[in-house]
């Protein structure tokens, strides 16, 4: 007996610290935002911070728009291969008339032509002449330059069989990845997406990300396929990535069940993320402090006045909605699940005072046992 009561004496002293847990308590959070203690900021969620959230949407890939997207399609590079024939009036020129033809002008197409490392062409009669960076009239007239005092008042025609310097690539998730040449109409994404067959799977599921130089850009292909703004003109050299991504989010805490579930609908709301979680537990939530964690954005962190140093995935934000004032509900419906965010309620107090005391109790029923078990001759 005396052991026991000295169990329930230390457990006394220990108090609830010494409880299993699942998760931090609804203390603990603002607690250690408050100090400094945590790399995080607290955001108390109503109406006006989701109006600031929705105020600065992604900018994904219309933040390209910008970025060399205006560069002619038709400029010679190294490695392309070009196609040319030289015309020249009358007969008795540097390039004969062909057998068939018994009067006219004299004409000769070229073997397949490579631009070299020098961006230079091997023409015959004119030497090496250099047409890297020029369109291809302006490569022609270089060539009927270079071949004048030589030939009969040459005429040239020039045009690119194969570039890859005028082309994109379009890897991952697509029906044809390639090479695809980008024509002088303005190619744009959804038009290199069509070349290369399509998607594979649902659109969903797909992030579509473009690398041009060293920017990078992502949005989903949802996204793409609903908003003109993100489909943007490429430009030459561009990657495009179609990545299987499925979008997730995972709850934590007192629901009606912890999962890791996706998000199917092109949006889906806070309100409609508890909802697939069962809502709270009822016996155990504590609805003043539904927690959402998140990587955001700096900029929409700027605007919700929030100063923490951003991570490499974001800035780390844990937004407080409580549920228990009837305008949350208004709230939670205007706020939007991102992939990744994990959603977590803590437990009430008294959950945690009722699991000390059953802690108790067990202890004394088992000093009540052997004591008794004790007085048994």
């Amino acid at each position: 007996m005396r052991v026991a009561s000295a169990l329930v004496v230390l457990l006394a002293l220990c108090g609830c610290s010494t409880l299993p847990h699942d998760g931090p308590s609804a203390r603990s959070v603002p607690r250690d935002a408050e100090r400094g203690a945590a790399r995080y900021a607290l955001v108390d969620l109503d109406y006006a911070a989701t109006q600031a959230i929705a105020a600065h949407p992604p900018k994904a890939l219309a933040g390209l728009a910008d970025q060399s997207s205006t560069a002619p399609l038709d400029l010679i590079a190294e490695g392309d291969i070009l196609s040319v024939s030289v015309f020249e009036a009358g007969g008795g020129g540097l390039f004969p008339r062909p057998a068939e033809a018994t009067m006219g002008d004299s004409s000769q197409t070229l073997p397949r032509l490579v631009v070299d490392r020098g961006g230079a062409l091997m023409i015959p009669f004119a030497g090496q002449v250099r047409v890297a960076g020029l369109t291809p009239e302006q490569a022609a007239d270089a060539i009927r330059e270079a071949l004048r005092g030589r030939a009969v008042d040459p005429q040239v025609t020039l045009s690119i069989v194969d570039s890859r310097a005028n082309a994109v690539a379009v890897i991952g998730e697509v029906r044809s990845a390639g090479h695809f040449p980008l024509s002088p109409h303005d190619d744009r994404l959804l038009d290199a997406l069509a070349s290369a067959g399509g998607p594979t799977k649902a659109s969903a599921d797909l992030t579509v990300a473009v690398v041009r130089g060293g920017h990078y850009a992502e949005i989903p292909l949802s996204a793409l396929m609903t908003d003109p703004a993100q489909n943007i003109r490429l430009a030459p050299g561009d990657q495009v990535r179609i990545l299987d991504r499925p979008r997730k989010y995972s709850t934590f805490g007192a629901f009606g069940r912890a999962a890791q579930t996706s998000i199917d609908d092109d949006t889906l709301t806070l309100a409609g993320a508890i909802s697939r979680a069962g809502g709270l537990d009822t016996n155990a939530a504590d609805g003043a402090a539904v927690l959402v964690f998140r990587f955001e954005r700096p900029e929409v962190a700027v605007a919700l006045g929030v100063t923490a140093p951003a991570a490499a995935k974001g800035v780390p934000i844990v937004y407080r909605l409580n549920f228990l004032k009837p305008e949350s509900l208004f709230v939670a419906n205007n706020f939007d699940i991102h992939t990744d965010d994990l959603l977590y309620v803590p437990r009430s107090d008294i959950t945690e005072l009722r699991k000390f005391f059953d802690l108790v109790n067990s202890v004394t029923q088992i000093g009540y046992n052997v004591r008794v078990t004790s007085t048994i001759p």
